[in-house]
């Protein structure tokens, strides 16, 4: 996952895939889902992000994967 922000267009994009986009649909004001050709969510955009989002506050957090040790 991958995110950039584009500070002259105050937009944020998210990649979650590398996959190319193929389609994209606006699902609320200012936010843009964009669908690979398998139909699955590959990125997220997201207009006037300084509006809807603190930049500053951009927390990531990964669950703890837990192993197993082979007997």
């Amino acid at each position: 996952m991958k995110f950039h922000y584009h500070a002259d267009t105050d937009s944020l994009y998210i990649h979650l895939t590398d996959t190319v986009s193929v389609e994209s649909e606006e699902v609320a004001p200012d936010i843009v889902l964009d669908y690979g050709a398998d139909g699955s969510v590959v990125g997220i955009d997201i207009d006037h992000a300084s509006h809807l989002v603190n930049m500053l506050d951009v927390e990531i957090a990964f669950p703890k994967v837990q192993t197993r040790v082979a007997a």
